[in-house]
């Protein structure tokens, strides 16, 4: 195999465990009482689209010959992870971290995407 292929299924590989590491990470922080969670001083609606657009690139970057397939994906795990907040004691649902969530992932994966033709642009 030559080397710019295994350096591209390299870092093909390498994206996909971030990105499932990232969703990992998401629905464990989702998930546990708030007092386990660690604390920033951002704002709630910051941490919430830097985490979903890491998440976005991620995938993007990993799974991006569809987009809208992994963008579509995130979406609905966004939904999820809200959902979820449902049954967990002390933990809140909301529409506008959904939407902040589902937006910002879609951003990754579009960011993904242009970093991903512009890199075969150059090596055309």
């Amino acid at each position: 195999m030559p080397f710019a292929r295994k350096r591209k299924f390299a870092l093909l590989q390498g994206a996909r465990i971030a990105a499932w590491l990232l969703a990992v990470t998401i629905l464990i922080l989702s998930i546990v009482p708030a007092r386990f969670r660690p604390e920033t001083d951002l704002p709630h609606r910051f941490e919430h689209f830097a985490i979903f657009v890491l998440a976005g690139v991620a995938f993007g970057c990993g799974y991006g010959r569809r987009p809208l397939v992994p963008g579509l994906g995130l979406v609905l795990f966004a939904a999820f992870v809200e959902l979820i907040q449902l049954t967990v004691p002390g933990r809140h649902a909301r529409v506008s971290d959904f939407v902040v969530d589902a937006v910002a992932s879609c951003v990754g994966v579009a960011l993904a995407s242009m970093l991903g033709a512009r890199a075969l642009q150059e090596n055309s």
